[in-house]
């Protein structure tokens, strides 16, 4: 089972260099991807629950070039907050920049504010989804709008796209347009509930299963081997706050290789 990395991206204080090194950092310990959050404007201050201060498909373009190895992705993105072909377009480009490790994690959103504050349709979220990802594998896979207009760059290979939630819905809509399915505040248990469901859905096993992991020194080592028992193909840990990130992060891979 593989291991990942939620990048803490709750603080205002926390510099741009601090998030590269620690995207390093993961590349070096052997961890297979790094995760940013995504909220405009979260219903409370920023922490470990509502993050997402740096934009995450501008600072992965960041990290792009901060790393080489380490997959890049959005845990998640909140598709129907943006614009569909520019997200298509910051996507692409930054598959391209970073050397095709983009993982495009999308999901519906769920803080009705933030969603009129910007001015979308939060009723009309779920179809605003499914219409965004229809439109993206269009222009990934041919080059044109639905009305025409050439776009470019086209990624040289499938961005793998995740779809965040917990839902039968989003479970459909992982199965339905997307490779990857990411599970949060699920604990093991009702996690292998829902991954029980998604073999009903996907009895070939082609969508990957991924467990959100909130990090507890006492018992990291054994949730995250509950997690594997209960069907996780890979899990992304959360540190906790930013001060010895990288100590925990450390010892979590030694512990678990």
């Amino acid at each position: 089972m593989s291991r990942q990395v939620v990048l803490p991206n709750e603080s205002p204080d926390l510099t741009p260099r601090r998030l590269a090194e620690l995207a390093r950092l993961a590349e070096e310990l052997g961890y297979e991807s790094v995760w940013l959050p995504d909220h405009v404007l979260p219903p409370e201050p920023f922490g470990e629950v509502f993050g997402g201060v740096y934009e995450p498909l501008a600072t992965l373009a960041y990290l792009a070039a901060a790393t080489e190895r380490v997959q890049l992705g959005t845990s998640v993105v909140i598709a129907p907050l943006r614009e569909p072909h520019l997200l298509a377009k910051q996507a692409a480009t930054i598959d391209r920049l970073s050397g095709h490790r983009l993982v495009l994690g999308v999901g519906a959103g769920w803080n009705e504010p933030e969603f009129a504050e910007i001015g979308a349709d939060f009723p009309r979220r779920g179809a605003t989804l499914d219409e965004t990802l229809s439109l993206l594998d269009r222009l990934f896979t041919t080059g044109r709008g639905r009305s025409g207009g050439y776009f470019a760059p086209r990624p040289e290979g499938r961005i793998p796209i995740l779809v965040g939630g917990n839902s039968t819905v989003a479970l459909r809509r992982a199965v339905r347009a997307g490779d990857q399915w990411l599970s949060a505040g699920l604990s093991p248990e009702a996690f292998a509930e829902r991954v029980a469901k998604l073999d009903q859905l996907d009895p070939e096993r082609r969508v990957r299963r991924i467990a959100r992991q909130q990090y507890d020194e006492e018992t990291a080592v054994e949730i995250y081997r509950a997690y594997r028992d209960a069907g996780a193909d890979a899990v992304a840990v959360h540190f906790g706050d930013d001060k010895g990130y990288e100590e925990r992060m450390t010892a979590f891979a030694a512990a678990t290789s």
